[in-house]
Parts: C-alpha cells; sequence; structure tokens
C-alpha cells in the first residue's frame, strides 16, 4: 500500500539535494555514512526536513565564514612576504644612500673656497631628491614577463620594476589554489604612471599591498600581521574542529535519512504512473504481478485500509492484457550470479524456456574440463570460501573494481573449484602431479619384455598414473580430451535442441534429425571405439561419408551394416534441411488466415514469434510471405553451417585443457624440481616463492578467467542459440529493500 503524504515531490527533490550536499560534505571530511547498527531514533518525514534544513544552513554558515577566515589568512601570509622582501629592497637603498650622502658631504668639505658660483650652483642641484611612488604586491610567475612588458610599454619605460621570486608555493586567496608567485614593486612618477600601473595590476590578477618607506613602521606592520596571523590560525582550526564535528555527527544518521527520503521519492515516482479518474474521483494503478502474490497485494491492501482508517478500501481486479508481461525468475544468493550470466546475454521472454537451471550445472563442469586440477581446485575453494564465511562484513564495504567481481561471483567460483576437484581426480593431476590415490596402476615394466604390460585389472577411476611422465602421455591425452570435447559438445546442444520443442516445436525435429545423422553419429562411433578398441580411423569414417558414401569401409568397419546405416543416415541429414527451411513459412501463412477469419485462437508456441508480436500490438498487418522465407532460410543456413562451427568450437575444451595441464608442469618441473637439484636451501625457497607466484598469478588467476570466458562463450553461443531468443524485458517489483540497494 502507498503511504500517502502532504509532502511534496519538489519538496522530496529538495531533501535529496541536501542530502546530496551532507555527502559532499562527508566527503570532503575523509569520511564516509557509518553503516554500523546504531540505535538512532525514529523521525518523521517532517522532522527530517526541519533538520535538513537546519543542518544544511549550519554547515554553509559554518563553509562561508571559514572561507573568509582561510581568504584573509592567505591574503596576511602574502601581505607578510610582500613587507619581508619590499622591506629588504628599501633597507638596501636606504643604506646606499646614506652611504652616498656622507661621500658627497666629505668632497663637499675638501673643496676650496675660491671654487666658480656656477659649480658650487650645480653641486647644489644635483643633491635635490625627486620623490617616486611605488605600488607593491605578488603576480603568478608565469605572468611575470608578460608584465613587465606590459608596463614598459604603457608607460615608455618610466617605471621601474623590481621582482623577487618566492621559494615555496603561496595558497592565493582567490582562486585558493596553490601557485608560484614573484613579489614585485613598480616605481612610478606621477598621478598618470600609477593610474596605469593600476590598471595593468588588475588585467593580470596581480595581489596589491600596501608598503612605507619607513623603517619603524615596516617593523610595526610585520608585527601586526604576525600576530593577526597567530590569531587567525587559531580560529580556523577551532572553526574546522566544530565543523568536523558536526559533519561526523551527520554520517551516524546519514543512511536512515537517506533510506527515508529515496522511500518517499519513490513512493511519488509510482504515483506519478497511476492515472486519476476524474468520474470516480480515484488513483486507477495498472501493473504486473507475479500469480504466487496476488493474495499477499489482497492482504496487504486489507491491512493498509484498516491501518490508515480509510473509509474506502482498495479494489484489487485482475486484468487481460494484450501486452507481453515481464519475466520473473525467483533466485536466491545462488543461484541469482547464474542468472545474472544468462541475463548478460539477454532477458528470458514472458515463458520462455530459461537456460539458467541447466547453467548452474553447466557451466562449472565446461570450467572444470579445461581448469581440471585437484590441487588447483582446492586452491581456489580455499579463497573462495574465505568470500563466502565474510560475506556479512564484504557485503557492507565497498570493493575495488576485481574485488567486487569475484565477491559478487563467489557461489559460482565455488561451484567452479568443486567441479574442477572432481575433473581433476579424472586427469589425475595435482599441480600436474599423478597420485595412485584409488589403487595401483593396471600397468608395471618388466626387465623380460619392452614397455609396459597390464599385470592388474584397470585403474578404477581417471586416468592411470602411469601415463604421466611417459613418451605415450601427450598422443594418449590428446585423444582422449578431443573426443571428450566432442561428446560432451553434441550432448549439450541436444539439451539445446531439446529445450528448443517448448519455443519452437516446427524446428525441433528436423533439427535433431541433421544434428544426430552427422555428429551423434560420431559420438557413438567414438564411444564403441572405446569399448571395443578398435584401430578405425573415424576422421577417415566421416570424411569418406560425404565423399564416397558407397565405397567399403574396410579396415574402419566397427559394426555391421555401418555402411548402409551411414547412407541412411546421409539420406536422413538432407532431408532435415528442405524440411527445416520449406513447412513454416507456408505453416504460418495458414495459422495468420485462420486468425483473421475468427478461427480458433492456437496456442502460443505454436506461432511465430513475428505474429506473436502481432497479437500482442492489437493490430491487423500484412503477411509478407517472402520475408517470412528468407528469415527462415537464414535461419536453416545459420543452423546447418552452425552445427559444424559449433561442434569445432567445443575442441576449445581440449585445447585449454591440455595448455592449462602442459603449464602446471612446465612449472612444477622447471621451477620446482630443477631448484631443488641444485642442493641449495637457499635456491630451493626461491623457486619455491618463485613457484607460488607462477601458480597464483597466472593458472589461478589468468587461467582462471581465460577458462571462464570460453565457458562462457559456449553457453552463449553454442549452447543458448539454439533455443533462446533472450529479447524480453524483466520485471521490477516496487519494493524498498530494492531501492536501498539502488543510487539516485
Amino acid at each position: 500500500m502507498l503511504n500517502p503524504s502532504h509532502l511534496t515531490n519538489s519538496m522530496c527533490e529538495e531533501m535529496a539535494r541536501k542530502l546530496r550536499f551532507f555527502k559532499d560534505q562527508m566527503f570532503k571530511a575523509g569520511l564516509t555514512p557509518s553503516t554500523k547498527s546504531t540505535h538512532v531514533s525514529e523521525i518523521s518525514l517532517d522532522e527530517l526536513e526541519v533538520k535538513l534544513g537546519e543542518q544544511e544552513l549550519e554547515l554553509i554558515e559554518m563553509n562561508a565564514n571559514s572561507e573568509k577566515l582561510q581568504r584573509a589568512h592567505n591574503e596576511l601570509l602574502e601581505y607578510k612576504l610582500v613587507l619581508k622582501k619590499a622591506g629588504e629592497v628599501f633597507n638596501s637603498a636606504q643604506r646606499s644612500a646614506t652611504a652616498q650622502q656622507r661621500e658627497h658631504e666629505h668632497r663637499r668639505v675638501e673643496r676650496s673656497l675660491d671654487s666658480p658660483l656656477l659649480l658650487e650652483q650645480e653641486i647644489t642641484d644635483l643633491s635635490k631628491q625627486v620623490k617616486l611612488g611605488y605600488v607593491s604586491g605578488l603576480i603568478q610567475r608565469d605572468k611575470s614577463m608578460a608584465f613587465e612588458r606590459i608596463l614598459f610599454r604603457a608607460t615608455r619605460g618610466n617605471v621601474f620594476l623590481k621582482q623577487y621570486s618566492i621559494e615555496q608555493p603561496v595558497i592565493d586567496p582567490v582562486s585558493e589554489q596553490k601557485v608560484e608567485k614573484n613579489v614585485f614593486i613598480v616605481f612610478h612618477s606621477g598621478e598618470r604612471a600609477k593610474n596605469k600601473v593600476l590598471k595593468i595590476c588588475d588585467a593580470f590578477g596581480a595581489n596589491r599591498y600596501p608598503f612605507t618607506d619607513d623603517i619603524g613602521k615596516q617593523q610595526q606592520m610585520v608585527t601586526e600581521v604576525t600576530g593577526k596571523l597567530s590569531e587567525l590560525k587559531t580560529t580556523i582550526d577551532v572553526g574546522k574542529h566544530h565543523w568536523r564535528h558536526v559533519v561526523h555527527a551527520i554520517s551516524h544518521q546519514y543512511e536512515q535519512w537517506n533510506n527515508l527520503v529515496k522511500k518517499e521519492k519513490s513512493i511519488y515516482y509510482t504515483l506519478n504512473m497511476l492515472c486519476f479518474d476524474v468520474t470516480k474521483k480515484c488513483l486507477v494503478a495498472e501493473g504486473w504481478c507475479p500469480v504466487f502474490a496476488t493474495s499477499q497485494i489482497q492482504k496487504a491492501l486489507t491491512k493498509a485500509t484498516v491501518d490508515s482508517n480509510s473509509q474506502i478500501g482498495a479494489i484489487f481486479e485482475i486484468l487481460t492484457s494484450k501486452e507481453s508481461p515481464p519475466t520473473y525468475f525467483r533466485t536466491n544468493k545462488f543461484t541469482n550470479s547464474f542468472q545474472e550470466i544468462v541475463n548478460a546475454y539477454g532477458v528470458a521472454k514472458y515463458q520462455e524456456a530459461n537456460p539458467g537451471v541447466y547453467t548452474v550445472v553447466t557451466f562449472p563442469f565446461l570450467f572444470a574440463v579445461m581448469f581440471g586440477d585437484w590441487g588447483h581446485g582446492i586452491c581456489l575453494f580455499l579463497a573462495t570460501m574465505y568470500l563466502i564465511l565474510r560475506e556479512k562484513t564484504y557485503s557492507s564495504q565497498k570493493l575495488g573494481d576485481i574485488m567486487e567481481m569475484a565477491f559478487g561471483g563467489r557461489y559460482v567460483i565455488i561451484m567452479m573449484s568443486i567441479f574442477s576437484i572432481y575433473a581433476g581426480f579424472i586427469y589425475n593431476e595435482f599441480f600436474s602431479v599423478p597420485y595412485e590415490l584409488f589403487g595401483q596402476s593396471a600397468y608395471a615394466c618388466h626387465a623380460t619384455t619392452i614397455g609396459l604390460i597390464k599385470v592388474r585389472e584397470t585403474y578404477p577411476f581417471g586416468v592411470d598414473p602411469i601415463w604421466h611422465g611417459t613418451r605415450s602421455e601427450l598422443p594418449f591425452l590428446n585423444s582422449l580430451k578431443m573426443k571428450m570435447s566432442i561428446l560432451l559438445g553434441v550432448a549439450q546442444m541436444n539439451l539445446g535442441i531439446i529445450l528448443s520443442y517448448f519455443n519452437a516445436k516446427y524446428q525441433f525435429v528436423p533439427q535433431m534429425i541433421f544434428l544426430n545423422s552427422l555428429f551423434g553419429y560420431l559420438s557413438v562411433l567414438i564411444i564403441l571405439k572405446w569399448c571395443t578398441g578398435s584401430q578405425a580411423d573415424l576422421y577417415h569414417i566421416m570424411i569418406y561419408m560425404f565423399l564416397s558414401p558407397m565405397d567399403d569401409l574396410e579396415d574402419n568397419e566397427l559394426f555391421i551394416g555401418q555402411k548402409y546405416l551411414q547412407l541412411l543416415l546421409l539420406f536422413m541429414a538432407l532431408v532435415a534441411v528442405p524440411w527445416m527451411l520449406i513447412p513454416k513459412p507456408f505453416l504460418l501463412k495458414k495459422q495468420h488466415e485462420e486468425r483473421h477469419r475468427g478461427g480458433a485462437y492456437q496456442p502460443l508456441h505454436s506461432y511465430d514469434e513475428n505474429l506473436e508480436q502481432e497479437r500482442n500490438n492489437g493490430r491487423r498487418e500484412e503477411f509478407e510471405f517472402s520475408e517470412v522465407l528468407v528469415h527462415q532460410l537464414i535461419h536453416t543456413i545459420e543452423f546447418v553451417l552452425g552445427s559444424v562451427s559449433n561442434t569445432a568450437s567445443y575442441l576449445r575444451l581440449w585445447a585449454l585443457s591440455l595448455a592449462h595441464s602442459e603449464l602446471s608442469s612446465v612449472f612444477y618441473e622447471k621451477v620446482l624440481v630443477l631448484s631443488w637439484g641444485y642442493n641449495s636451501v637457499t635456491i630451493f625457497i626461491i623457486g619455491i616463492i618463485v613457484f607460488i607466484f607462477a601458480t597464483v598469478g597466472v593458472l589461478l588467476v589468468m587461467e582462471t578467467l581465460s577458462a571462464f570466458l570460453h565457458a562462457l562463450r559456449l553457453h552463449w553461443v553454442e549452447f543458448q542459440n539454439k533455443f533462446y531468443q533472450g529479447d524480453g524485458y524483466k520485471f521490477y517489483p516496487f519494493s524498498f529493500a530494492l531501492i536501498s540497494d539502488n543510487e539516485e
């Protein structure tokens, strides 16, 4: 039930703006909103509005005062620098003038009384001093050259400029940024020159400060400025402490305030989507809900009517809609990650088969086929278990991008690690080292024979450990993993075609016939060869099944009547192609005509997606037979060619599994075993460290990511394209829990 409130939507926006202001202040203070479950008193929205206004005014006033004080402090710092540098200039000039005056007096005493009157007059005129004006201040160092040039041109060289660089950057009172500056003193003569100098200073953004040439007053001014700086520093520190205290108090209540405002905003956002019935003077809302939730909605409406003391209750009615409903899958924290993998490809249409159910098992299993090593699987399992055990802590924290991705997919990774341990037992590899975990090897080496002979029963589970390290290891594992990849690929593609029955049953039969007449038959031949131990060349059989179907198989015959079965399968595959192409357009045309003649409506899954969309939109469109035929032709060609390319694509299971095994073997033999052979503790420790870093960095991180991406591609392209459209849209219920997880 929507909670009515007298607050307007604009007030909610204003409160949200104030909260954003508080968040900026917390970021400025280096604080984050507290997520601890401290006891906070309940507050109404009216009280919250007043509280936010008071807090905002207080912070704005404190910030304005702080800026004023800081600007005054920066100005005094610059003024102190000007007093220091300019004082040095005037003191040096005064000492020079005093020395010249003494020298002049000394020469005058030495002159004789009979000196000419004209010469005495000249000496008296030279001793006259001209009083010059001056302007002092600071200017940015990168503008000083241009400043000097403009002064010279504007006054035609009738000024004298002195500049002194300051070693440390100073904070500019206007921009509040640290900049490198120079102290300048401009000597001029006359008011006209002074006005020009002042205008040029303003144009260059130079900060001017008053100065006096009286030494006594200079010392007094320096003392006054130093005292004011000390007072301002104390005042600024006290203000910052009080400001931080206020912001810290806000951070403890920010989450509660933010949730209240977001809930209120979401209510108004939802109310704005409702229609107002003028005649009945009521609000009318239409929306989707799961069927199982109808009783819960009715109970909630009844409870809301009672709690609000409303005299008129809410009316809940189920409507029949022509629009396509949204898709909603009930997931938990375990299955949600797998469903998100599917949703990243596309959201299922309403009542479309959901591949997320099968992805829970098939995705980690295909990953494990490429990452089969129970040592690496245990390492991955322990690392993921740490994330799962601390999920309450990490779920309330902001993690980095990589850590956030790993934590979000922790249940996917834990399943991948479990399946990797299982596949590692099948491959019999523990960091590439085989172990006789399920009994002794079936083979042994005797002095009287060349090579290995079978002395006991077959190794009960997985690859016999005797194969590892032998000359035949690579050819054996190559053949095993390559054929196993084909079997797994054909099995998963068959699962995809079976699921397509629920979405497009007309395509199910010919697609099953075509795929299994070729690659299903290849899978049967692989199993027969394993069971019988035949030396038949399967590649020769499949190639000449197309090129020379009438030739005898000779040594490649696995069973009686194989030649005739191959002819039958080849004929069925050829028939399946026009079967996929021709009937569907005619059936769709017939259904279209029946629909618009008022015929009985047939089940939804028997219609083409275009006709279904036409029905949902409630409009009649012309049936373009040529367009449907071309569309079906493209779909048929895509399936026929895709069956070959998709089957070949599953060979990546073999390639990555072999690469992972060989890379792990290289790290073990060329790093760990090699360092052990030097009989040096130091070299062995270095070898262990290099082995650990190589295993973690390359195998547990890079190889894991590589296998994950390849398993993702196999599901999205090879598996889901057999039945999954993914052109629906997701159901987003009105929920305060979901609102609190999202930003504005």
